[in-house]
């Protein structure tokens, strides 16, 4: 059985909408609109009606290309305002019966029962595991004997603010949120492999604004980040060392970029044209290879203080797996491996068949797992008059979602 389903990626860099037909063996993409991100910066709101705009000409491709009018959408969301916790939920079972779903529902939400900050709401509860009279690490405890029932979550927040100004730009452009989802979330369910899930992987998906992280170790999510350093500050730093606009720093590091000085030749230059009435100057690849370097390091250093921070950097034994747009920089595997300590591979969306070929490239795994991640919440939605991000479930819905989306994540009943 497939769905079709739409996924808006709403980037600091690019805008992209999907509208794709996921299918058990593949995704078949029947269209895409990408448009040049406007009024975001770092994962963050800066203009309503500029990214509005923006949206609603990435919207407007892709209803031109697949011939769908687009009304819905499952939406990304980063930014420096994303936080995480684990809490713990209990809840009994009478006369040691069997574990329903409605059991797993009401232990998760005693999980949820945390007290967080009034700017703040929940986006994603994630159950780790459960343990059952004490015994621990039960993955699936359904249908299993107990007397007391609980769970080990984790639980990402958001500010309200931030989410609000995103969906409001998305109405705007006269689309619908049918469900928040966590940009690192979606990349992970796009690019990795069920045995690097279990042996434990982080994601790091370096996109234009954030570089975001997802730790996953035996198969769920143990630990969720975000860091405001990326790939725009690269282009930043090129941007003071030509002396150049930030469009042609830009295309600079597309085409000459090396995250390494020792991976470029000595020998090798570019020619650009600077600020001003100047003539244009003959740059070496080295001394450009030298400012990236500098900003890399920079980037995977964050990134190894924040899994260390978690407790996690030990447990990863299938390393990490860079995926994002800047991931794309010949020989950052190369500065991620001595940072991190661990084997790293780049990867990109597998299984897209259609319209895809603009896809596949790690810049768009976000995008491309938005509609895997999503459509696991469609049969569990409310009636499509009301808004899931601030909507009920149906009753049973934690706990089958448990089941049906490798325990990885569960909607959120903000209004409820």
């Amino acid at each position: 059985m497939s769905e079709i389903a739409v996924s808006l990626d709403i980037g600091t860099h690019k805008i992209c909408t999907i509208v794709g037909e996921v299918r058990p063996s593949d995704i078949f993409v029947v269209g895409v609109g990408i448009e040049p991100s406007r009024g975001m910066k770092k994962g963050v709101v800066t203009d309503v009606q500029a990214l509005a705009q923006a949206i609603s000409a990435s919207v407007h491709k892709a209803e031109k290309t697949s011939g769908y009018q687009i009304k819905r959408a499952f939406v990304s969301v980063a930014g420096n305002h994303i936080a995480s916790m684990t809490s713990r939920g209990m809840t009994g079972i009478a006369g040691s019966r069997s574990v329903r779903q409605e059991d797993l529902d009401k232990a998760l939400e005693a999980a949820r029962a945390i007290a967080i900050p009034h700017n703040r709401e929940i986006l994603h509860v994630i159950p780790r595991s459960y343990t059952l009279d004490g015994q621990d690490g039960v993955r699936n405890p359904i249908g299993m004997h107990c007397f007391r029932l609980e769970v080990d979550a984790h639980i990402v927040t958001a500010a309200t603010t931030s989410l609000a100004n995103i969906e409001e730009a998305t109405e705007l452009a006269g689309v619908f949120v049918d469900r928040f989802i966590l940009n690192p979330l979606a990349a992970g369910e796009a690019v990795l492999t069920e045995q690097e899930r279990e042996m434990g992987v982080v994601v790091i998906d370096i996109g234009g604004g954030t570089t975001d992280l997802a730790v996953f170790i035996e198969g769920t999510v143990w630990h969720t980040a975000v860091i405001p350093i990326a790939g725009n500050h690269v282009t930043s730093d090129i941007t003071y060392f030509l002396n150049a606009p930030h469009e042609l720093a830009e295309v600079v590091k597309l085409q000459h970029g090396h995250a390494t000085v020792k991976g470029v030749n000595p020998l090798d230059t570019f020619i650009v044209e600077p600020f001003g009435d100047g003539l244009p100057q003959e740059i070496a690849r080295t001394q450009l290879a030298n400012v990236i370097e500098a900003r890399v390091e920079e980037i995977f250093e964050s990134v190894q203080k924040e899994l260390k921070r978690s407790g996690y950097d030990k447990l990863l034994r299938a390393g990490a797996v860079l995926t994002g747009g800047c991931a794309q920089l010949p020989a950052i595997t190369d500065v991620a491996g001595r940072i991190l300590g661990c084997p790293v591979r780049v990867a990109k969306p597998e299984r897209l068949t259609g319209m895809a070929d603009a896809l596949r490239n790690p810049s768009f795994s976000t995008s491309v797992g938005l509609l895997q991640v999503g459509l696991q919440f469609v049969s569990l939605d409310t009636p499509k008059d009301k808004a899931p991000r601030g909507g009920e479930t149906h009753s049973g819905g934690l706990g089958a979602l448990v089941a049906n989306f490798f325990k990885r994540l569960l909607p959120d009943d903000r209004d409820s």
